[in-house]
């Protein structure tokens, strides 16, 4: 079968349209036709079969695309993103594809990006097959427009991917786990990336201005399309670190412009991102020492686990052909069957025997699968139990019922766990079901600390009049230690350019990061700034964002030695709010751990009161969340939402994430909210 016909083309169209005063990006026109014409007609001959994936509108979309495209809204409601648009992808090819199993191939692209490369299909396709990959994604190599000197660096587009349709089981069950992102279930995967030296063939239009400004362009490139002229190459196991449903393709420097305009907290997530690396050092720890750290190479399993055939439940081990309704040679389908128990199994004990026709074996969970056996009957099912006997009716269990297959959680010479992996209990219990006592880990990390402010006084001292005690150095130290970090206090250090320069001197000599609060606002005294731009390469962002503002990130150095820098705000909850979205992950990425595990997971919940917000900044604030009356959670807010109230931080047990486009919040909507469970 040609590849071409083995592919289901998935226009990614399911989205708010937020960006454009809530109308479907989509069906924006665009030069003779709307953006999802434009993908269509670059998408069409790429591939067998064509369909859009839209949750409104989808009258509209049907028109445009003609009788031989499906449209499909998202199985599960509520515009959840792009990985329920694939889940939806996968459903239907389930359904509707003439290739089945690994033949059957599903290529994703957003609706609003007309100028994808039309031989996109073929390379994904091409690097898919010859790493023997689950799913193939396109990748580009971006440059900072505003750091000349910086080197160039790769940009993922995982909406833009080829992945095997099969994969639906396993994407439903990440799904159940509330995850949302595409690049994180891409993580699980075998992943394949495709080099494209085109990097404006992925670029999106999040604006009007940008629709106008490229409608001709569009509408050049569909009529008459330029090969995309670039090489491939592949890799396997990569996480992704491009965020789906973000600008693909404009790159983690896409650029703060002028110094007073507001950088969105995307682009400055993902300048961030493109920059740290994980620390190159490791050491092997006994496995009661490994909590909590990230792993610097695979665990491969050495044996199977379970190791043997087992049974799943207490009951009865017998023969799937010896069950009601079940042809079974001498035994009449009678609707009940009573079977003779030739025995007793227990885990660590088993039975010695092999089961004949018309017998079976009273069983323990854990307890290997006699000899004859491949079914087991949960106790409380069976219709009559007698001393030596045990009556089944027709239809209770399945042949094959209830029995775990040895290496079914484990095979051997298996990745069990995969680098990058943060060790938690549940990861230290697996790693001891395989007999290994000791793994391999990245060191730890070594994190200098301290506050700026001559306001600022240390715990015991008298307060003087305008003075505060200092509790952004406690709410770090928490923080830090919380991640496994080793700490540095610095302590206080005071308004006076000199003692920051020393301070700062002195951290990174002794420490892979340096995470400081105040003295980053615009504020006379805040010296940091220019002490920062004086012994390093740094960026300075006003975020368009609240609370936290004023953030500064980049690399400060002293001779030889050089640590990444997070100038954080000095007010409480700025603080707060500031290290969890911008230095927990870069941290959590220094200490080895993926992409995709050192970003927050974010949830929903319906909030239970209107909350006021103002379009053209994220706002954070804090919130409680409950059960609501239907069992649903439900989110209210704690009360003021001042930067400086630190106790909202304390009555608190999540953030309520309100994004940059969004406007007021009505009661009864849905929104984002950030766990805190653990993060604080």
């Amino acid at each position: 079968m040609a590849p071409a016909n083995a592919i289901t083309g998935w226009i990614l169209a399911g989205g708010r349209g937020t960006r454009m005063g809530r109308v479907d990006k989509g069906l924006q026109p665009m030069g003779d036709t709307t953006m999802a014409g434009h993908v269509l007609a670059r998408l069409r001959p790429q591939v067998g079969a064509i369909a859009i994936n839209a949750n409104r509108n989808l009258a509209q979309y049907q028109a445009l695309a003609g009788p031989d495209v499906a449209v499909v809204a998202d199985h599960i409601g509520g515009f959840e993103g792009p990985l329920a648009g694939l889940q939806t992808a996968l459903m239907y090819c389930a359904a509707h594809c003439t290739a089945q199993g690994d033949t059957a191939l599903v290529l994703t692209a957003p609706c609003d990006s007309p100028f994808l490369p039309p031989d996109l299909a073929a390379r994904l396709h091409a690097a898919l097959v010859a790493n023997d990959a689950d799913v193939a994604l396109a990748v580009t190599m971006e440059t900072d427009p505003e750091d000349a000197n910086a080197a160039p660096y790769r940009q993922r587009h995982p909406v833009f991917s080829l992945i095997r349709a099969h994969l639906l089981p396993q994407l439903e069950t990440w799904l159940a786990t509330g995850a949302r992102r595409m690049e994180g279930w891409y993580h699980t995967l075998r992943v394949a990336e495709v080099l494209f030296d085109d990097a404006a063939a992925f670029r999106n239009i999040n604006t009007l201005e940008e629709l106008q400004r490229h409608a001709h362009e569009a509408t050049a490139a569909t009529s008459a399309p330029m090969a995309s002229g670039s090489a491939t190459g592949t890799s396997t196991g990569v996480g992704v670190a491009a965020e789906a449903g973000t600008e693909a393709g404009a790159g983690a420097g896409a650029g703060n412009g002028d110094d007073n305009d507001p950088l969105p907290v995307d682009q400055a997530l993902r300048r961030i991102a493109a920059r740290v690396a994980p620390v190159a050092e490791t050491e092997t720890v006994a496995l009661r020492a490994a909590l909590d750290r990230v792993l610097a190479a695979d665990i491969i399993s050495p044996i199977n686990v379970p190791a043997y055939d087992n049974s799943a439940m207490d009951g009865y081990a017998l023969r799937g052909a010896d069950l009601p309704g079940v042809e079974s040679g001498a035994l009449p389908d009678t609707g009940t069957v009573t079977l003779t128990v030739a025995g007793s199994a227990y885990a660590g004990r088993a039975f010695a025997g092999k089961v004949e026709q018309g017998q079976c074996v009273r069983i323990m969970t854990g307890a290997a699968m006699p000899a004859g056996c491949d079914s087991v009957l949960p106790q409380e099912l069976a219709a009559a139990i007698g001393s030596d006997s045990v009556t089944i009716a027709a239809g209770v269990i399945a042949p094959g019922a209830n029995r775990r297959f040895a290496g079914e959680d484990l095979a051997l010479g298996g990745v069990a766990l995969a680098a990058g992996k943060l060790l938690r209990p549940a990861d230290l219990g697996l790693v001891a079901s395989l007999g290994i006592a000791e793994v391999t880990v990245r060191r730890r990390l070594r994190v200098a600390f301290f506050s700026t402010g001559d306001e600022l006084r240390a715990l015991g001292q008298p307060l003087d009049d305008g003075c505060v005690y200092d509790s952004n150095r406690y709410t770090l130290f928490g923080m830090l230690a919380r991640l496994g970090c080793e700490v540095i206090d610095l302590g206080i250090v005071r308004d006076d350019p000199a003692e920051l320069e020393a301070a700062l001197r002195t951290a990174c000599r002794d420490a892979d990061a340096i995470i400081t609060s105040g003295g980053v606002s615009e504020g006379a005294a805040d010296y940091t700034r220019d002490i920062m731009a004086l012994l390093g390469d740094v960026a300075f962002w006003k975020l368009a964002m609240r609370p936290g503002r004023p953030l500064a990130f980049g690399k400060v150095s002293d001779g030889d030695a050089s640590a990444w820098l997070f100038g954080l705000p000095g007010n409480p909850v700025a603080v707060m709010v500031s290290f969890y979205l911008f230095a927990r992950p870069a941290l959590l990425r220094m200490m080895g751990a993926t992409q995709a595990a050192a970003r927050p997971l974010l949830l929903r919940a319906r909030a239970a009161t209107a909350m006021r917000k103002r379009p053209g900044r994220t706002e954070y604030q804090r919130g409680i969340v409950a059960p609501g009356p239907d069992g649903a959670p439900q989110v209210r807010l704690t009360g003021a939402q001042g930067s400086g109230i630190l106790s909202s931080m304390t009555a608190a047990n999540c953030i309520v994430v309100l994004a940059h486009g969004q406007g007021n919040v009505a009661a009864g909507d849905m929104v984002d909210i950030l766990p805190f469970d653990g993060l604080i």
